[in-house]
């Protein structure tokens, strides 16, 4: 019999809840202030705890801290007044499983403890995840670069090989695959490491930009040089400078970057005084340049000088034995950023998301781990918060992509509403499948200003 702690200074709506709960075949116990439900919670270990927002003494976010720091995993449902949206968006965001609303309703409380005893029951049959860096694991400025797979095992002999000399490196691979992160790992791991490395976005300047972020300027050499620059061939001094979308450069920067490989020397625009080039160059590019260069729009000599060596980057679609290990690490990685605490992975996840072309990659991958720990309730991700973005051909519906710096508020918003459009705004299925009580939707809807479409 599941135990049930429940605290409240009104011994009405104690004796209410306890009533109810009894009836349900739930075992109870009632403290009428939070310092005396908390002293309850080591003896009797309850499976749940309901408690009043408003108390004297310690009130109900206080309570939830403290069960919060005993990491215990109790779910904690919180009770407001009628109406107060703002102490139910300050009790869910302080980790509340869910709230509910003064006077209460018998099936609402019924729906939000039933919920909470299964979340309690799944953790609990589950292990905590471990992230262990290995040598196949390197830790860079919080990113790991993981991979088992027969095909990432051999890319990282080749990195082992290729960073103790500065030959030129071309990166291929898709969007989202971690291109840039193995620059940094070559750059790091052999002659190069105490040295700088500088990144340049080849598509985000113009064709009149890229020489001046190339190789320097000085002042008044064109408009809007105020001053003498550095160039980034320069301020990558005998370390990396990595030239990410090189396909985007146009043919007449390619002809003044060839001539730099050539020489290896170049002048600040503007000047005369020649400056050595000492650093490694690597490159990165998600298209085809062997088809630019018969196309005529990449040189072919600039594209023999960069190539000197090659990594391809296999597809996520093409290791999906390593999906579990990066989701491993994602939550690592997650939890810390977003002071989450999802530490477990449910039944049938890793299987959903093996099944899934992952057209997006890695960086698609970390994305719907992130909305699937925003949407968590308990310390478990599970299979109903995994959010796929259908390709075309299963749906004409277009569904945003979700990069890496939107807001946990941005991701709940757009959950929120796509359920709630997908269900023809029946607010009773959409709590169902939210996993959330009608008063909590209602506040979320009101919260996020949600209109129907």
């Amino acid at each position: 019999m599941e135990k049930i702690l429940i605290i409240d200074d009104d011994k009405l709506t104690l004796k209410v809840i306890d009533d109810i709960l009894q009836r349900l075949g739930y075992q109870t116990f009632n403290a009428e202030s939070g310092e005396a439900g908390l002293k309850l919670i080591p003896s009797i270990k309850p499976d749940l705890v309901i408690t009043d927002f408003q108390m004297p003494g310690m009130d109900g976010i206080g309570v939830l801290s403290e069960i919060i720091t005993m990491n215990t995993g109790i779910p904690v449902i919180m009770l407001t007044g009628y109406g107060d949206v703002a102490l139910t968006i300050k009790s869910i965001q302080a980790g509340a499983f869910d709230y509910l609303e003064k006077p209460i309703d018998p099936l609402q409380l019924k729906n939000a403890v039933h919920l909470a005893i299964h979340s309690v029951k799944i953790s609990r049959g589950l292990n905590r995840v471990k992230f262990e860096s290995s040598s196949r694991e390197t830790m860079l400025d919080n990113n790991v670069l993981i991979g088992k797979t027969p095909a990432m095992k051999e890319i990282f002999k080749n990195i082992g090989r290729i960073s103790m000399n500065k030959v030129n490196v071309l990166i291929k691979g898709e969007s989202g695959t971690g291109k840039e992160l193995i620059a940094r790992l070559i750059h790091s791991s052999g002659v190069t490491s105490d040295q700088p490395m500088v990144t340049i976005n080849c598509s985000a300047l113009s064709e009149s930009l890229l020489e001046s972020e190339f190789f320097g300027h000085l002042k008044g050499s064109h408009p809007g040089a105020l001053h003498d620059k550095q160039g980034k061939f320069e301020l990558a001094g005998e370390g990396s400078i990595f030239l990410d979308e090189i396909s985007e450069l146009s043919l007449n920067t390619q002809i003044k970057l060839l001539r730099v490989i050539q020489e290896q020397k170049f002048e600040r625009v503007g000047g005369d005084k020649t400056i050595p080039m000492r650093a490694r160059i690597i490159t990165a590019t998600n298209k085809n340049l062997e088809a630019l260069v018969r196309e005529g729009k990449f040189r072919e000599e600039l594209y023999l000088r960069l190539k000197v060596f090659t990594i391809d980057l296999p597809p996520l679609r093409e290791r999906k034995d390593d999906i579990r290990d990066l989701v491993v690490f994602f939550l690592f990685k997650l939890n810390r950023r977003f002071n989450r605490n999802v530490v477990k992975i449910g039944d049938g996840v890793i299987d959903l998301l093996k099944s899934q072309r992952w057209t997006g990659n890695v960086r698609e991958l970390e994305n719907t781990i992130l909305q699937a720990i925003v949407m968590s309730k308990n310390d478990v991700l599970e299979i109903d918060n995994i959010i796929l973005n259908p390709t075309p051909s299963e749906t004409a519906v277009v569904v945003p992509e979700f990069f890496r710096f939107r807001t946990i508020a941005e991701l709940e918003k757009y959950h929120i509403q796509r359920i709630l459009d997908e269900t023809k705004w029946n607010k009773l299925e959409a709590s169902r499948i939210l996993d959330i009580t009608r008063p909590t939707l209602n506040a979320k809807i009101e919260k996020y200003s949600l209109r129907r479409p």
